[in-house]
């Protein structure tokens, strides 16, 4: 692990200002980019101690927050700690802020994030990867659709809807993928269950894409946020390490 350096900083999109944090090795030298969608609590410390965590291993990491159209991060007040009784009242607030980004915007805005990566003079060149947890596992995915050319690896982590009955549904954008895709499923996940799984493997399959599919037994959802009450430690170092090797190979 190298030394690293982290900041905040705002990007200008087409719709505004996205407020968002990077971090880098601290070596002067440009490294592989990437970038790290959040999960719905957003942009905050626990998400910016992982982007840290991640320049350590040899990475340039962009954390965005997706929703910045409805304000700067945090959208809501959070906790230090959330547990199941703050979730009813954080979620009567933020679901209507998720449902406004649209595919259609986010992936304006991915293009806007990938932009500034390449721009950046601590970001090697060549594709980048992307990491997502649960609402931003879809967005990795979608990004790794909407910019085949320049998404080498995805990494998706407790991301639920991955399979819906909607028209654009994650799984049907499969056919537009490139990249290598790790999917790290929480077996105790009411948005993305055993069945969906499966049907999402089929899909993998049928697409001819590079991929793992392993299920996190005894994780719930969350199973990465260690400033949640979902966290859980062992099932957050499997996910370190399968991403860790996943990028390694691939970036």
């Amino acid at each position: 692990m190298t030394q690293v350096h982290g900041a905040s900083l705002d990007l200008p999109t087409p719709d505004g200002t996205a407020d968002a944090y990077f971090a880098h090795p601290d070596d002067g030298a440009p490294h592989p980019g990437v970038l790290l969608y959040m999960d719905a609590f957003g942009l905050r410390p626990s998400l910016e101690a992982m982007a840290r965590r991640l320049a350590g291993h040899g990475y340039a990491v962009l954390v965005p927050n997706v929703l910045y159209r409805a304000g700067r991060a945090p959208l809501v007040e959070l906790p230090e700690h959330v547990s199941p009784a703050d979730r009813p009242e954080i979620f009567t607030q933020l679901f209507p802020l998720i449902r406004a980004l649209t595919p259609e915007l986010a992936m304006r805005d991915a293009g806007t994030y990938l932009d500034w990566l390449a721009a950046s003079p601590q970001v090697a060149d060549g594709p980048v990867g992307t990491t997502g947890y649960c609402m931003g596992g879809v967005l990795a995915l979608r990004t790794a659709a909407a910019f085949p050319d320049r998404i080498a690896a995805v990494g998706a982590f407790h991301a639920g809807n991955l399979i819906t009955d909607a028209a654009d549904s994650p799984h049907l954008l499969l056919d537009r993928v490139t990249a290598e895709l790790y999917f790290g499923h929480a077996d105790q996940d009411h948005s993305m269950s055993a069945e969906q799984i499966e049907q999402l493997e089929r899909a993998l399959d049928a697409a001819g894409l590079r991929y793992r599919s392993e299920l996190y037994e005894g994780a719930q959802h969350g199973y990465t946020q260690v400033d949640t009450a979902m966290y859980d430690a062992e099932a957050n170092e499997r996910h370190w390490r399968a991403l860790v090797d996943l990028f390694g190979r691939t970036l």
